[in-house]
């Protein structure tokens, strides 16, 4: 089993490369969060297509050259000691193929997104890096929690992270230690039978998703079901599920544990027995609490509810 590198904690003054590695983003919308980085004493430094703009039935930072160019820029530049996407979106599949690592591998970095970004976070750890699904520099129309942002900081100050959760009626009871893999579910789904999957031989897997069609979100865990995902991994952490549905239809809507969609996902996970933690806060919800993809970690389902990063 490949040990996996865990970059290292930042100091006052190290630079964080500031990059939109899919869609495009305006500058007012990053201010406050870039304000946060510059309070706790790093230096954002922006990639030459941060601001662009790209349009090609979607609208992108760039094209997927600059997007690329960007990324592997951060990626290898010495000066910079951690990276952080703006936002997701569409587009970080296709830069995959483009990256390079020749002097990441010697100053490993830590990378900082989650939604389209979970594609970056399964790149890493198949080469052997940890890195952070937390919120981006980009908040959504709904905000983010203070926890959302410290908790980031703290991973970059190399502390550790525990978290205590609410008990959820479709948990299943279990202890469990694992390696944690995951992210954004579309993606993982997306991923599957490429060389970019994660590997699920007995991982702890985390799903989160939003805006998805009922069927569609039973679609992809079918699929998961197929690749006989839930037959390898440990356990499952389910986060934010939300806008699922119709918005005329669905009356849970807004809320970022959608009830139905969490129904269906029981529904599919009924003949698997392993540990299971529904409502766990992160996603594309105002309570976005990171995690650290490639961390030992490990989670108690009992009365209590705790989440604990072991090793990174």
């Amino acid at each position: 089993m490949k040990e996996i590198i865990f970059p290292k904690s930042l100091k006052k003054g190290d630079k964080i490369a500031i990059i939109s590695p899919a869609g495009f983003v305006e500058e007012a919308p990053l201010q406050s969060t870039l304000n946060l980085i510059k309070s706790k004493g790093y230096e954002p430094v922006f990639g030459k297509h941060t601001l662009g703009k790209f349009t090609n039935g979607y609208n992108y930072s760039g094209t997927e050259k600059e997007r690329i160019q960007d990324l592997n820029w951060a990626l290898n530049n010495d000066e910079i000691s951690a990276i952080w996407a703006t936002r997701g979106g569409y587009g970080c599949q296709h830069l995959l193929r483009h990256l390079k690592l020749s002097k990441f591998r010697e100053k490993p970095k830590w990378y900082i997104g989650y939604s389209d970004n979970t594609v970056i976070n399964s790149y890493l750890l198949k080469n052997g890096f940890a890195s952070i699904h937390g919120q981006t520099i980009k908040t959504a129309s709904f905000g983010v929690s203070e926890e959302g942002y410290e908790n980031i900081f703290k991973i970059l100050e190399g502390k550790n992270l525990k978290y205590s959760l609410e008990k959820h009626h479709f948990n299943k009871k279990g202890v469990v230690e694992g390696e944690l893999i995951g992210g954004n579910l579309a993606l993982i789904y997306a991923l599957l039978g490429t060389n970019y999957s994660y590997q699920f031989k007995d991982k702890i897997l985390f799903i989160e998703d939003i805006g998805e069609n009922f069927y569609a979100l039973d679609r992809m865990l079918m699929s998961l079901d197929l690749a006989r995902v839930f037959r390898k991994i440990k356990g499952l952490i389910i986060g934010g599920m939300t806008n699922m549905g119709d918005e005329k239809e669905n009356k849970n809507y807004e809320e970022p544990f959608d009830e139905f969609a969490y129904e269906i996902i029981a529904q599919r996970l009924k003949n698997y027995n392993f540990p299971t933690l529904f409502g766990f806060p992160n996603g594309h919800i105002f309570d976005n609490r990171p995690l650290i993809i490639g961390a030992k970690v490990k989670i108690e389902v009992e009365e209590k509810v705790r989440y604990f990063v072991l090793k990174y």
